[in-house]
């Protein structure tokens, strides 16, 4: 009688351990990383930033550039690429105008130390840093400063941040093209460093085959050579040499287009690169649309009393003609014609190139022509932009907020039909009172994207490694050393596993003994066997067989543990028929587990609006709502 109630106080006890170590080990993966439309997700926010001085324009761009995923992978690929390469790559400075496709991102007169600061990527840093501060989970209420990246900012402009009301678009617009710059700026550096290594490789080996000092002057020849056609293959090679690499996701390109609506002339269109999206809001009474606004950008416009060049040409031609009519003088005739001919070639290739020994008339004395004009996007932008421009201008050049309802959707499609983008709203900054003062909000999308997330603890993030195992890990049956029957307790991996054997033994004790020879099969997961890890030999752990043994499966403590308690502390029942009972019930309710229907969980719907320091949760219905205070929108483009 002792030694029965010693077991079943022991099997207790250590099936309680069992439980605390499921719940010690997988609850903070479960609680953190499980589902988002659990009621957990209501217990953790989002980190704020504090307001010390009129520093809400600051805040919510941060809040709303935290939340997009495409910006924080560049931020980590960007940085872990720079620490990957040696210092002396982007600390010698690249002058401007040495690579091609400099004159679209760099001033010639860029300083020294301003382009030195652009392939360091010092404000590309010193983002990731704060984003990542503000990316973290806490547990209770938790409010940083965005100090540390102010003095980043202000030691890369080398300018003092003001601390009065600031636009929070401008800010934004400052961040977004100095990241875009430093990018381009570090390509630049890398690709400057591979050209030096293949010219100095050429000239090594030219070296070696002339080392006499009379074929000096055509070693330099022919490392001239070499080095413009290394130049003609970069310019190939989309001018850098580094392939199809991911750019800034926030850098699209924009095309300008007009035509002639007399001659119908249409010049070489005019490539525009942004960061941000900037849209006029109509001023209207009721309500508009965020379509309408992009109408307004657009759309095609008529223009004016423009100068055509094809026009002038033409004008010009028909001025010389009538000069020929009314010259008398031979050789003037023959100037004459000798001008008509260029300005008619001119007309036949480029009209946008006149020859430069024929005197065209003054452009005052053009004609004015009425021409159409219209914008399209080139490229699209991983993370896009918008910016509404709620600016309104009287003629005595004082300005107001234009308060008009902007209705936009949660998806946005962008494109032709052949050829369409869809983007996701994960963010938006709203702005209350008037055109000169007020205060700037974030709403923010409750969104873990890879590789910020880890759902299951056993999975693979999906970001650095795309490849899986080729074989999944062999489940390994252990046989009892004593050719008995193996008993129904269930290991602790195969109690996590969805698809587990019916009858497996209790776990091996690690302090006592070790598993014998066992036996391994790689079968499919829907065939694979149970996996027991060994069997138990230790007087503590294991339960003695016969008549007053006790027959519990773990499966049914970790499902249920109020019912395991009450068998546990209960008497057990003898005879082989209850073990048998509990056998079937065991096999029932493995079976249950296993064919039952995941759940199907809800859409994400829900955000944070964060204001400064203060967060708490709304949904999208909240977010959508804000028509009259919205100010900047950030759309992701949709993952195929």
């Amino acid at each position: 009688m002792p030694d029965k109630t010693l077991t079943v106080a022991t099997y207790a006890a250590g099936a309680s351990f069992a439980a605390i170590t499921l719940v010690y080990v997988f609850g903070p993966t479960f609680f953190f990383d499980a589902g988002t439309s659990g009621s957990t997700i209501r217990n953790r926010g989002a980190v704020g930033l504090s307001n010390p001085a009129n520093d809400c324009f600051i805040n919510s761009v941060l809040q709303a550039l935290a939340g997009l995923g495409d910006l924080r992978i560049y931020l980590i690929r960007e940085t872990h690429r720079r620490s990957l390469d040696d210092e002396l790559v982007y600390a010698q400075v690249v002058p401007v105008g040495l690579l091609p496709g400099d004159a679209q991102h760099f001033r010639g007169d860029m300083p020294h130390w301003k382009m030195e600061g652009l392939q360091k990527g010092l404000v590309t840093k010193g983002l990731k840093d704060i984003l990542d501060a503000l990316n973290e989970r806490p547990l209770y209420k938790k409010t940083i400063t965005a100090m540390p990246f102010l003095r980043v900012l202000e030691e890369a402009f080398r300018q003092r941040i003001s601390r009065r009301q600031q636009d929070a678009q401008e800010f934004l617009q400052v961040v977004a093209e100095r990241l875009c710059n430093e990018y381009h700026a570090g390509r630049r550096a890398r690709a400057s460093a591979r050209r030096s290594c293949a010219l100095g490789d050429a000239a090594l080996e030219l070296a070696q085959t002339a080392p006499d000092k009379d074929s000096t002057q055509g070693l330099v020849i022919q490392v001239n050579d070499i080095e413009k056609s290394q130049g003609q293959s970069e310019v190939v090679n989309d001018g850098l040499g580094e392939g199809r690499e991911e750019g800034f996701p926030m850098e699209g390109q924009s095309e300008s287009q007009i035509e002639c609506l007399t001659c119908g002339f249409k010049p070489r269109p005019t490539a525009t690169t942004f960061c941000t999206l900037t849209l006029n809001v109509p001023q209207v009474s009721s309500a508009t649309t965020l379509g309408a606004c992009f109408d307004g950008m657009f759309k095609t416009e008529y223009i004016d009393d423009f100068k055509c060049e094809k026009c002038r040409l033409m004008h010009a031609i028909l001025l010389l003609e009538a000069d020929l009519q009314r010259s008398a003088s031979e050789v003037a005739r023959e100037n004459i014609r000798a001008a008509i001919d260029k300005l008619q070639s001119a007309l036949e290739t480029d009209p946008e190139d006149p020859p430069n020994d024929v005197v065209l008339p003054d452009l005052s004395h053009a004609p004015k022509r009425r021409i159409a004009r219209h914008i399209r996007l080139t490229s699209f932008p991983k993370i896009l932009a918008i910016h509404l421009s709620r600016s309104i201008f009287d003629a005595s050049h004082y300005s107001q907020k234009n308060s008009a309802k902007v209705v936009f959707p949660e998806k946005l499609p962008l494109g032709g039909l052949l050829n369409q983008k869809k983007y996701k709203l994960l963010g938006v900054v709203t702005h209350k009172g008037s055109h000169d003062s007020g205060h700037y909000e974030t709403f923010r999308r409750q969104v873990m994207q890879p590789p910020f997330s880890n759902p299951s603890t056993f999975k693979q993030a999906e970001v650095y490694s795309k490849t899986v195992s080729p074989a999944p890990t062999p489940h390994i049956r252990a046989q009892r050393p004593d050719g008995g029957e193996e008993n129904s307790l269930m290991s602790t991996p195969d109690l996590l596993s969805p698809s587990g054997g019916d009858s497996l033994t209790p776990p091996l004790d690690p302090w006592k003994h070790s598993a014998p020879a066992p036996q391994t099969s790689i079968l499919p997961d829907g065939d694979r066997p149970a996996s027991p890890l060994g069997s138990p030999q230790n007087d503590v752990l294991s339960v003695s067989r016969g008549r007053e043994s006790e027959s519990t499966s773990l499966r049914s403590v970790a499902a249920n543990a109020k019912s395991t308690f009450s068998k546990i502390t209960s008497r057990p029942s003898a005879g082989t028929e209850s073990n048998s009972k509990s056998d079937v019930m065991d096999t029932s309710t493995a079976k249950s587990l296993t064919t039952a229907k995941p759940r199907r969980r809800k859409v994400q719907d829900r955000w944070w609006r964060i204001s400064d320091d203060k967060v708490k949760e709304a949904s999208t219905r909240d977010v959508l709502s804000m028509q009259r205070e919205v100010y900047l929108l950030f759309y992701e483009m949709e993952r195929a």
